[in-house]
């Protein structure tokens, strides 16, 4: 009950969205992919000054730009997902996920007041504060941490 009610009540900030990383919608597809390596995230902003105008992720550059075999020299602003959809710091948790659930997103654009880009919630930060709840079923060991299969599993 605690989760639920939780989720409810707490808002987005308490997930601490990651650092929004920019870029102009001129830029090239691969100085966003240089950009995503570097920092090591799953997706850049598209804003020019303080305005956001999309958002360019890891799927985007799959099915925008790899299965269509475009250059990488293309400007991000013809493969970016255009008016993401966004939530503001003070959105429940719940409403996030609810987004990102019928979206079918791994990321979402944090608004202030103003419109203006604060961070970006991941699908990551979720897990992690769901895992916090159930600390026990998720960070528990098997009975015995020696103990293997006997067989590999998989391919």
């Amino acid at each position: 009950m605690e989760l639920a009610r939780n989720l409810k009540v707490e808002s987005v900030i308490r997930l601490k969205p990651t650092e929004d990383y920019r870029l102009l919608p001129e830029a090239t597809v691969s100085q966003a992919i240089c950009l995503m390596r570097e920092k090591k995230i799953g997706c850049v902003l598209i804003c020019r000054k303080d305005h956001l105008l999309g958002l360019f992720t890891e799927r985007d550059l799959i099915r925008r730009v790899l299965a269509r075999r475009l250059p990488l020299d293309s400007p991000i602003q013809q493969v970016m997902t255009p008016s993401p959809e966004v939530v503001s710091p003070t959105d429940s948790i719940s409403s996030a996920i609810r987004k990102m659930q019928e979206g079918n997103y791994r990321h979402l654009p944090v608004l202030d007041n103003q419109n203006k880009p604060m961070g970006i919630l991941s699908v990551k930060r979720i897990v992690h504060y769901l895992a916090g709840h159930f600390p026990t079923a998720v960070f528990n060991l098997p009975p015995d941490p020696t103990q293997y299969p006997p067989c590999a599993e998989g391919a």
